[in-house]
């Protein structure tokens, strides 16, 4: 498995995070048809005093997509997980026997 979160088995944080995207697509069904859009965002690693600043990205540079989701226009997309790239799969992780 080439994804170093891989190695470690973390079973609360992917709880939780099973539960925020359900969560997202909860409030994105509901809301549908409507200009709010309910979308998940991925800032990445930040240094923060959480981590002691052990991070490589400035707080700065991680609101830039939660900014970016906020003012989405009413054809924006909803129900989604978004990094800077774009559009994220919810499950990065990749399965193989090698």
């Amino acid at each position: 498995m080439s994804d170093p979160s891989f190695s470690t088995n973390l079973l609360a944080y992917g709880s939780s995070k099973t539960a925020l995207n359900a969560i997202t697509l909860a409030f994105a069904k509901e809301f549908l048809g409507t200009s709010i859009k309910i979308n998940a965002a991925n800032p990445g690693y930040v240094a923060t005093d959480l981590n002691g600043h052990s991070g490589p990205r400035r707080v700065a540079e991680a609101a830039a997509i939660a900014i970016r989701l906020a003012t989405l226009d009413a054809d924006g997309p909803t129900g989604g997980f978004f990094n800077d790239a774009g559009v994220k799969p919810w499950c990065a992780a990749r399965w193989s026997e090698t």
